[in-house]
């Protein structure tokens, strides 16, 4: 859907934003973070306490009430909240995903978003590739015997090495996947809305069409957002089209995936396996999937490096001064 609703600019003709505020819970983790935050502005108010302020929209609103500007993480911003916020003029992004974000909303209000691609694709590709070869090489179960007191010789795994891997979504993170799986000499499946020719060609990647990709995966790696079009795409029916032996990654979105449907899946064993970073429910606390021996799960941990979460931190400080107006339908709302 594409809107031509023009609403003036909360911020036009407006000083520059002074009162911020950080309901995000990861920025605080970061201490250098919060020290240069506080540098630009004194007074901004920074949830070090730990609360998680997304579990609600009233809460939500409870802690951006009087603000100006905020920099969020999951936090819903719809037009419930925008409307309770009348003094808020931007949103910054901690982080790249903005399923959670109503850009009609923001758009009709005249708020301002803050927003830079690809900032922790290098902490999400990296942890994908060890998802990949944990899975494979069944280090997850191992691992569990062994502490469990068996005494195990070995285990016969798969190798990353020459394996067929798609990738559904080639995006920024996609792409970065892809280019740290060139040294293991993979069949490398792109598979994307989008035209990336010019990047398959640089990187010997092969255009498929979805139904191949399910065909031919060994390791299916998804990268896509979650909408209305992505929600439970991978059903019972394109979970019934994956290779037995496939080891199925997700380290994009909760949702995506059905996991109801994943369950029955990897104990009927119509896949080997699965690797999850993320869940519809966070945390989860499906635990009769989390404790199967062939789900390798993370708490959501992709951009949880480092190095990652002071990029995400610091181009969210910048998106305090730097960002626009969001047009539905057109980048990066392209499905809303």
């Amino acid at each position: 859907m594409t809107s031509e609703v023009r609403i003036a600019d909360r911020s036009e003709g407006l000083p520059p934003v002074r009162r911020v505020v950080v309901p995000a819970v990861s920025f605080a983790q970061h201490p250098g973070l919060v020290e240069s935050l506080l540098e630009r502005y004194p007074d901004a108010k920074i949830n070090v306490e730990g609360e998680v302020y997304y579990r609600s929209e009233e809460e939500t609103i409870a802690y951006l009430s009087g603000y100006e500007a905020a920099i969020v993480s999951f936090e819903r911003i719809n037009e419930h909240v925008l409307s309770e916020l009348p003094e808020l003029r931007v949103i910054s992004k901690l982080g790249v995903g903005l399923d959670q974000i109503d850009p009609l909303a923001m758009r009709r209000h005249g708020v301002r978003l803050g927003w830079t691609p690809g900032v922790n694709k290098r902490a999400v590709a990296e942890l994908t590739l060890g998802l990949a070869i944990t899975a494979l090489r069944h280090v997850v179960p191992c691992n569990l015997k062994i502490r469990a007191g068996e005494r195990l010789l070995t285990s016969l795994g798969r190798q990353l090495t020459g394996r067929t891997v798609g990738v559904h979504g080639v995006g920024e993170i996609g792409q970065e996947f892809i280019r740290i799986l060139q040294p293991f000499g993979c069949r490398i499946l792109g598979c994307d809305t989008k035209d990336r020719s010019d990047f398959y060609a640089r990187y010997n990647v092969e255009r498929v069409e979805p139904e191949e990709l399910y065909a031919r995966s060994e390791v299916l790696s998804i990268h896509l957002s979650h909408n209305a079009h992505t929600q439970y795409l991978y059903g019972l029916d394109t979970l019934r089209k994956l290779r037995p032996d496939c080891v199925l990654i997700n380290t994009a979105r909760g949702g995506i995936i059905d996991e109801k449907a994943l369950y029955k899946a990897l104990t009927e064993g119509w896949i080997a396996s699965a690797a999850l970073d993320v869940f519809e429910e966070e945390p989860s606390t499906d635990d009769e999937l989390l404790r199967l021996p062939n789900l390798v799960a993370t708490p959501h941990m992709g951009a949880s490096s480092v190095e990652a979460r002071w990029e995400m931190g610091i181009t969210a400080i910048k998106g305090l001064t730097d960002n626009f107006i969001p047009v539905p339908g057109k980048y990066p709302f392209e499905f809303c």
